[in-house]
């Protein structure tokens, strides 16, 4: 599994590129000013349009201007592939009609949000190599109860009787080790890293002296860990057995 810490990681640029050293990395369109270090040091990255966040923040995503973004960047070696622009709570019509948009020489990924109906999952797990999980609506929470009980639905519709996808998984706000290790995902993100380097408490009482190796600490602590080879359902009941009612 490709783990995706999400930036801007903030601190000094040498200390993002100290972070930044054999790792891998989200980009946000609104926020792209780590991505030249990134780019120069870091093992791959992807390009993420900002819907969610410009959605929580009542905006409107520059969709011409996130594709001239996507231009400029995908042919770089460290590129890995581009989220194709989608409306958050929008309708099924609505983000089958952004991914006509995106342009077919730029490797894109479709975002398929938990509320959505299964078909139009199966649908573009035929077409793309990847699609990426989103939650929103009556689930923006990963993690939550209600929210595993809709994610156990999806991995159910998605899976075959082996608990194998039939495309590559991309986990949206996922990379928490509780979650991840219990879906087989391909890759996931979070801004965990970002968030949480200077939560002084979480270190105990011996905290890492610089944001850096605060950094470090914490994503060598995700990347420790890999996704589920499959999905299994009757296991996830007995782990989380108020979730699946």
């Amino acid at each position: 599994m490709i783990h995706y810490h999400g930036t801007p990681i903030g601190g000094t640029r040498d200390e993002v590129a100290r972070f930044a050293v054999g790792r891998h990395f989200l980009i946000p369109f609104p926020r792209p000013e780590d991505i030249p270090i990134i780019a120069d040091v870091g093992s791959s990255f992807i390009l993420d349009n900002g819907a969610f966040t410009i959605w929580k923040q009542s905006g409107v995503l520059d969709v011409n201007g996130y594709i001239s973004f996507c231009e400029q960047w995908h042919r770089h070696p460290g590129f890995d592939w581009a989220l194709i622009p989608d409306i958050i709570n929008g309708s099924e019509e609505e983000n089958d009609a952004m991914l006509v948009l995106w342009p077919n020489h730029i490797a894109g990924v479709p975002v398929y949000h938990i509320g959505e109906s299964f078909e139009r999952l199966q649908r573009l797990a035929a077409k793309y190599k990847t699609v990426a999980i989103g939650s929103s609506g009556l689930w923006p929470n990963p993690g939550s109860s209600g929210w595993w009980n809709r994610i156990a639905l999806i991995m159910d519709a998605i899976c075959d009787a082996d608990g194998k996808p039939p495309c590559k998984l991309h986990g949206l706000r996922m990379m928490d080790p509780e979650i991840f290790t219990r879906l087989p995902l391909s890759s996931a993100d979070s801004t965990n890293v970002a968030q949480n380097k200077n939560l002084i408490r979480r270190f105990g009482i011996y905290p890492a002296p610089t944001q850096s190796q605060r950094a470090a600490v914490i994503a060598s602590r995700i990347e420790a860990q890999n996704s589920a080879a499959y999905w299994q359902t009757q296991q996830q009941k007995v782990l989380f057995p108020g979730a699946f009612a």
